[in-house]
């Protein structure tokens, strides 16, 4: 029975690692104001880019949406698995240790500066990612860097940068609010073709670096005592996962602004269905974070068409009753 229930268990597992993308890739570019039905959409891909109307939306609108897509939700995804090992907590993201707070903070201020070039914004928004993980891990050493005083660091920081965020906003321009403002709220049809070239090199090596230092996300998931009984520098670790984990964020902030609950929710389905292990970890949280926010997308561009939906939101409404249910059913030990 128990053999049975594994094997049942394992083609379940690869029946999502098929079909799941494949879905997602394919409603992405389906779905939206025109809809496009799938064997369209195949003879479409088959016959490459052209001149009506159809071809022009799939191959020079969606398609590059759903590249941007999956960059972005692979980026969120990383990030929240490298925290949550990092920290020992399911619950951790870049939002709750205020990382995406000082992202966007960094951002908003070359856009209110008119700092907008290919180079300036995800700068920026780096530099303002990595400025609230230091004074996350300044505060929490100034009363003993624990768990628990890192992620109360984090909270304090994020609502220090939201705060300076609607200070900007008010003394902003009514332009570049407005623009800053729709940023934040979070959507895929602001990004420049630039920033997704250098965005997928940016998410590339995030995601080589992880995957190579995954042991270590393994010790450290056992206690800062057991990482270093076994051999484990867990003050260097920790601020090399830190920075990779704060360029990973910088860089789907500066695409698409704030995307919740991507971070926070795939990961942790993710080790629900293949346990803990970081080696696999890592690469299907990229892979289904990727789908999730492709799919999210085209629900945001699908709902009110011809209008659209911030992603952010779609992601909100998607993510949070999910993570309610996941808590209700695991309870504390969630």
């Amino acid at each position: 029975m128990n053999n049975f229930l594994h094997a049942k268990r394992r083609w379940f597992q690869l029946l999502m690692l098929v079909v799941l993308p494949g879905l997602a890739f394919f409603f992405s570019l389906s779905a939206g104001s025109l809809d496009i039905p799938p064997e369209k959409l195949l003879s479409i891909l088959q016959q490459g880019p052209g001149d009506n109307i159809e071809q022009t939306i799939i191959w020079q609108i969606r398609l590059p949406r759903s590249f941007l897509a999956a960059l972005v939700g692979c980026a969120l995804s990383l990030s929240g698995v490298t925290f949550q090992a990092v920290l020992r907590n399911p619950l951790a993201d870049p939002y709750l240790l205020g990382v995406s707070g000082g992202a966007a903070l960094g951002a908003v201020i070359a856009l209110t500066c008119g700092l907008q070039s290919t180079l300036m914004l995800p700068l920026a928004a780096f530099i303002g990612a990595l400025s609230a993980l230091l004074l996350v891990y300044l505060v929490a050493r100034a009363h003993t860097c624990t768990t628990h005083t890192l992620i109360l660091s984090g909270v304090m920081v994020g609502s220090l940068a939201a705060a300076l965020l609607l200070f900007l906003l008010w003394r902003a321009p009514s332009e570049a609010s407005r623009q800053a403002v729709f940023w934040l709220a979070g959507n895929l049809s602001l990004a420049d073709p630039g920033w997704v070239s250098w965005g997928w090199l940016w998410v590339a090596g995030g995601f080589v670096l992880l995957w190579m230092l995954a042991p270590h996300l393994d010790l450290l998931t056992q206690g800062d005592e057991t990482a270093e009984d076994l051999g484990l520098d867990v003050g260097r670790s920790r601020l090399i996962f830190f920075a990779v984990a704060g360029a990973l964020t910088s860089c789907a902030v500066a695409l698409t602004g704030l995307v919740g609950f991507v971070g926070l929710v795939i990961p942790h389905i993710c080790r629900l269905i293949w346990g803990p292990g970081h080696r696999r970890l890592i690469p299907l949280s990229a892979l289904f974070g990727g789908c999730f926010l492709m799919l999210a997308d085209a629900l945001a561009r699908s709902i009110y068409a011809p209008a659209e939906i911030p992603v952010g939101v779609v992601t909100a409404l998607l993510g949070a009753p999910f993570f309610l249910y996941l808590l209700r059913r695991k309870g504390a030990g969630v």
